[in-house]
Order: C-alpha cells, then structure tokens, then sequence
C-alpha cells in the first residue's frame, strides 16, 4: 500500500497554534527578555537617531590614481633588508636580501632558497647578484655602496 502525501495550501495547523500562543504571551515573553538581557531587547528593538551630516565631513572611498610606471631603486633599510622600492609611490617591490652580523662582520646575503629565504628572488637576478653575495660591509664598502652595486648590476641606477 502507498499513501501519497501532498502539500496543502496555506499554514499548518500546528504552525497557527505556535504563533497564536506567541502573540498572546507576547508581553510575557519581552519582559522575560529584557530581565535575562537587562533591557537590551527593548531598546534594540527603538528606533535609532540617524547622525546628521551638519558639520561632518564625509569622505568617499575610491582608489588612488593609477601611477604610469613604477620608477624602481635599491634601498637599505634600518633593520638591515635590502629591498627594491617604487619611488613614486614608497612601497616597496621586491626583497632582494638582508645584511646581516657574522661575528664582527655585517654580510651581504642574497634572497635564495640556498641562503634559507622563503620567498627567494627570480633566477635572473639571482644570477646578475651572485657576486655580491656574502660581500662583507667596512668603512671602505658601505651599505650605499652594495645599493648602488644592485642597482648597477639590475639596471636599475
């Protein structure tokens, strides 16, 4: 035997008698609500004050204005990276390695997989800098001085 199940119009019966029983309790249930959430519910349930824009100075969000083409240079940074930054606009494009203390000595090291850099730099620079990795810095060999070489060797000064 098959019995067939089909869907009637309207609400259920058992739905009407829910909300039937809601809407008479209605007052019982608000302040039960509000003494749990110490008048919480009501006074979410007002009408809020919309600010006034008299005095307010409003700001439309949009983004900056396109820069034609980035203007590259290599700088040293206080904590000792070595990165490639857009003059334009200050940020920064590419971490190309950091200077580091090896006893004494502060050492140039390259950004590579080699060196222990997560995110090392592209092959070809890698190549055009494998000569200044592990240059040691002095008096006589500056931070400036190692910039300018990266910048030289990348085509960048």
């Amino acid at each position: 035997m098959v019995e067939i199940i089909s869907k009637r119009d309207g609400p259920r019966r058992e739905d009407l008698q829910v909300k039937r029983l809601i809407e008479q309790n209605r007052s019982t249930i608000v302040r039960l609500a509000d003494q749990i959430s110490g008048g919480g519910y009501s006074a979410s349930r007002k009408p809020r004050q919309q600010p006034k824009t008299k005095g307010l100075i409003i700001h439309v969000g949009g983004s900056t204005a396109p820069v034609a083409e980035a203007r590259p240079s290599i700088q040293v940074t206080m904590n000792g990276r070595v990165i490639s930054k857009d003059q334009n606009t200050g940020r920064q494009l590419h971490h190309i390695g950091d200077i580091r203390n090896r006893g004494d000595d502060q050492i140039f090291v390259l950004a590579t997989k080699q060196n222990g850099f997560f995110s090392p730099v592209d092959e070809t620079v890698a190549e055009a800098l494998a000569d200044l990795d592990g240059s040691r810095l002095a008096a006589a060999y500056t931070e400036e001085q190692l910039a300018f070489d990266i910048g030289a060797k990348l085509g960048i000064n």
